[in-house]
């Protein structure tokens, strides 16, 4: 089953093309992971798939899940089963973790007709998956990712994951800054979370990453759009030879 079609899609900021008919598919339960230098368009990719609106979109489609994401807005996006894991992710001071995930996670069942959690239902949820990542319970009662360091920043995005239960999640750098230890635990949780139901698109730069994870296809980028496509010995070259002979 086809989640997501993205054909020749071409995007531009500030005037500037950034994608370029730029084309992708992604059928369930498949792990994607795109490699390029740096300007190459990968992170513009994931922000126009998550619903930024400072990119402009001069052609091209992106159907997810039979839906053409161009239609919808961030929020309906998300609803959709869409996740998006920031490579820098943002301190929301005074918003409490856990009522914040609570919110969340009822949002999304009532958009789909299902029950809400109650307090108690949600606690042991969220205490179960918590644990499952290595989380104690005093990280829960913080506000989102105030004081936290890189690799705490990552390791409550996987949580948020692991709790809302997306169909589709994409990976924006999300080793980037992480030690051996925390780039660990982030895969581990990513790992724990794979299956036949849910697709991953992961950006990176290091192969390290993908050591960890075992991605289906590996897609390099140049100029806007995908030049070359492979498994993960395609990572094995760049990490190599770098790009400059793809």
């Amino acid at each position: 089953m086809i989640f997501l079609n993205i054909n020749n899609l071409n995007v531009s900021i500030e005037g500037k093309k950034i994608l370029d008919d730029f084309n992708l598919t992604i059928n369930q339960g498949e792990v994607h992971a795109i490699m390029g230098p740096n300007g190459c368009g990968k992170s513009t990719l994931a922000n126009v798939l998550a619903g930024n609106e400072d990119y402009k979109i001069n052609s091209g489609k992106i159907i997810f899940k039979d839906e053409d994401l161009l239609d919808l807005n961030i929020e309906e996006r998300a609803k959709t089963g869409l996740f998006l894991a920031f490579q820098y992710p943002v301190e929301i001071p005074g918003v409490n973790i856990t009522p914040f995930l609570q919110a969340s996670i009822n949002s999304k069942l009532k958009s789909e007709n299902k029950p809400e959690l109650d307090s108690l239902s949600f606690a042991k949820l969220l205490r179960k998956k918590a644990e499952e990542l290595g989380i104690d319970s005093e990280m829960l009662k913080r506000s989102i990712n105030t004081g936290f360091s890189g690799g705490e920043k990552k390791r409550y995005e996987i949580l948020q994951m692991s709790v809302l239960n997306p169909e589709f999640t994409i990976f924006d750098e999300t080793d980037s800054g992480l030690d051996v230890d925390a780039l660990r635990i982030v895969t581990e949780g990513i790992n724990r979370f794979k299956n036949n139901e849910n697709s991953f698109l992961i950006i990176t730069h290091y192969q390290k990453l993908l050591d960890y994870i075992h991605p289906d296809y590996v897609h390099v980028m140049r100029n806007g759009k995908i030049v070359k496509s492979g498994d993960i010995m395609l990572a094995a070259e760049i990490e190599r030879s770098g790009y400059k002979n793809l």
